[in-house]
């Protein structure tokens, strides 16, 4: 059997080499550049592992890659993402991809028909949030004989914070700007609901990581605000950071500084992001074996159960992987969407379109992710109720 990655950056290279140490089916790593592929993947090139130069523009190339292939990982950015479905559904190959942007994901579900009709399934929002914390959120949601509020908390942060925004990137820089200025949705009263990126900031004490904030980000619920419209009361996520982060980020969004509008200096047009990030990034990008990074998340399903009121938690702590040299955000993320890709290349996801809470079974993830060292810690508490 033969799977493809898309996208050899950090999320994709570590999705490529789960697939070569957890399965025994051949890899193609595609990209636009796949000269210099990660370290730890030096050692299956020419074996398992297969490069192929692919540039995401050019649809013909990417369906020709895709042929004979069971299943298709797409890490390439999320603009790409409906036109690499269409591709691998024409293909007759499974298709999952990291999502993060609601309004394409929604255009993906379009595709149910044309999916069915080939008898392949496509998964869109299958990283680490959107992806993993949808599928526990489900899990907590059917679990409970009445779900009342579901709350996410997740975070990538370096181990060692240094001021003066207590962050490294451990992902995209520009796709973390997207969600620091996208309104996010949220379930409200039961009804959808958007409310401003950065917003109602409250404190976290989190085991192992100290005392973190969490803020509202969009992104991370995918559908599940719409799917559960007038279902659930409240339903909410929300990103983690070191104390002080959410606000510095106002403060530089609401100066404009986030702005993607060029505008003119020295007659010059420039778009204040593309200066932040010129500035900005190369100062927040660390090596991970001087700084390594961890991953903070916590999903939380409150409702009725059996006539008591419960709080159904899960936690995870991940951090990075020194002897692989992978991070704990490459080690959630791309293992996530690894394993989403391998379920359906087995068979065990039925054709059409889904994302992670309607298509994944939850027991199996969880079981798949403790086998990688990726530890899920589940708590059942008796509450108050509301």
């Amino acid at each position: 059997m033969r799977m493809l990655v898309l996208g050899a950056g950090q999320q994709g290279s570590a999705c490529a080499y789960d697939l070569l140490v957890n399965s025994s089916h051949d890899v193609v790593l595609a990209d636009v550049n796949v000269e210099n592929i990660a370290d730890f993947l030096q050692p299956y090139a020419g074996e398992r592992l297969t490069l192929r130069q692919v540039d995401a523009n050019d649809r013909a190339a990417v369906r020709g890659v895709m042929e004979g292939v069971s299943a298709t990982m797409s890490a390439f950015p999320y603009y790409f993402n409906l036109g690499m479905a269409v591709a691998a559904i024409d293909a007759g190959s499974h298709f999952c991809d990291l999502g993060g942007n609601t309004e394409i994901v929604l255009r993906q579900k379009e595709l149910q028909a044309r999916a069915v009709e080939r008898g392949v399934s496509v998964i869109p929002d299958c990283g680490v949030a959107p992806g993993m914390v949808n599928i526990l959120a489900e899990h907590g949601i059917r679990q409970l004989d009445r779900a009342r509020a579901v709350r996410i908390k997740v975070g990538g942060l370096p181990q060692n914070p240094q001021p003066p925004l207590n962050y490294q990137i451990v992902y995209s820089l520009e796709g973390v700007l997207d969600y620091y200025t996208t309104l996010s949705w949220v379930l409200r009263d039961g009804k959808p609901v958007q409310v401003a990126a950065l917003s109602e900031i409250e404190e976290v004490d989190f085991p192992g990581a100290g005392t973190l904030e969490a803020f509202h980000t969009a992104g991370g619920l995918s559908t599940m605000a719409q799917r559960y419209a007038g279902k659930v009361e409240t339903m909410e996520y929300k990103t983690l950071r070191y104390p002080g982060h959410a606000r510095a980020m106002e403060t530089i969004r609401d100066l404009g500084l986030l702005d993607a509008e060029p505008v003119e200096v020295n007659g010059a047009r420039v778009a204040p992001r593309d200066l932040f990030m010129a500035v900005v990034g190369p100062k927040l990008r660390k090596d991970p074996r001087d700084s390594p990074d961890m991953v903070a998340l916590r999903v939380e399903a409150e409702g009725e159960s059996d006539g008591e009121d419960v709080l159904l938690r899960w936690d995870l702590l991940d951090r990075f992987d020194a002897e692989a040299g992978i991070t704990a955000m490459m080690r959630t993320t791309g293992y996530s969407l690894a394993i989403t890709g391998l379920f359906q290349a087995e068979g065990r996801i039925q054709p059409g379109v889904g994302t992670p809470d309607e298509a994944m079974p939850a027991d199996a993830y969880i079981a798949a992710l403790d086998a990688r060292g990726v530890k899920i810690c589940a708590s059942r508490l008796l509450t108050a109720g509301t």
